[in-house]
């Protein structure tokens, strides 16, 4: 079977979040150990694996998510990679796909094409990768929203973080820590201590710890908020671009700044990726592009 590496939420190699994208052969699912040690040997912050179901499942593939520690309940950049592989295989009807989840539920995804670059895949100057290029467009997942609740701040985040939080809160089933900034510049310029984060993860029960703020100026750039996000204690000292810390973002920044149809946050880390983002109800949409940079054969 073949695994291949896609960098999601970008439309060039070598920026947005790396994932590695295994589509299984029907039947049962392979071992867990052996899904984990997997993950854990490609080495990038999650690994998808994708089952087809049988017809009449009610959904198309089942989608599982692995860490190189821990398996994940939910993985945003990771399911994007997933159906940009799909779509590259003719694997979508239709242009959209139904993914199965264990923790999520039912998750629904779509692509779109460029049409002013379909037909010109793989010409020279192309952002996306050999084969690909920029006719193969934007892929929207279709999420859980994950409304944030207010609690104290936690005892060490600050110093755990080196900068003082404005607030904090609580992501619900989502399982992170959302923490508000003053400002963009003290968002990208943090240096965390990431022994310390992750110990403050652990005790505190979170996945791991969003950081946020307002762009500088919302007025004059593509985005409307920042964001990194942090999960040491899952095995992940700094993930590039998270889809899933945006269904927390998503509703958060909808209500403050009063815009509930388009936004778009900018994860500023050492591989920066957008993730546009849009609140329907409970759901949250998550828009971005993806480009595949490597295909290898599996042999064990």
């Amino acid at each position: 079977m073949r695994i291949q590496i896609v960098d999601a939420f970008t439309s060039r190699p070598f920026t947005g979040n790396p994932a590695g994208v295994c589509l299984l052969p029907a039947g049962p699912w392979p071992d867990d150990a052996w899904l984990g040690r997997l993950a854990a040997e490609l080495n990038h912050p999650e690994t998808a694996f994708a089952l087809p179901l049988p017809s009449g499942s009610g959904a198309d593939w089942e989608i599982r998510w692995f860490t190189p520690l821990v398996e994940a309940d939910l993985c945003g950049h990771a399911t994007l990679a997933t159906v940009h592989t799909l779509r590259r295989e003719g694997l979508l009807s239709g242009g959209r796909v139904r993914f199965l989840s264990r923790s999520a539920g039912p998750l629904t995804a779509w692509a779109e094409e460029d049409e002013e670059n379909a037909g010109n895949a793989g010409n020279e100057g192309d952002e996306g990768d050999e084969g690909d290029g920029r006719g193969h467009g934007r892929i929207t997942l279709d999420f859980p929203a994950a409304p944030a609740t207010e609690v104290p701040i936690p005892t060490g985040l600050a110093d755990a973080l080196g900068a003082r939080p404005e607030a904090t809160f609580r992501t619900g089933a989502l399982g992170d820590l959302l923490t508000v900034l003053p400002d963009e510049a003290t968002v990208r310029a943090l240096r965390p201590d990431l022994t310390a984060v992750a110990a403050l993860s652990l005790r505190e029960e979170a996945r791991g710890v969003i950081v946020t703020a307002a762009a500088a100026d919302g007025a004059r750039c593509d985005y409307d908020f920042v964001s990194r996000f942090f999960a040491p204690a899952r095995g992940i000292p700094e993930d590039p671009v998270t889809g899933s810390a945006h269904t927390a973002l998503a509703p958060y920044w909808a209500a403050r700044l009063g815009r509930f149809d388009a936004l778009t946050g900018l994860q500023a880390s050492g591989r920066p990726g957008q993730v546009e983002v849009a609140l329907r109800g409970d759901r949250v949409l998550l828009t971005g592009r993806a480009v595949t940079v490597m295909e290898a054969t599996l042999r064990v």
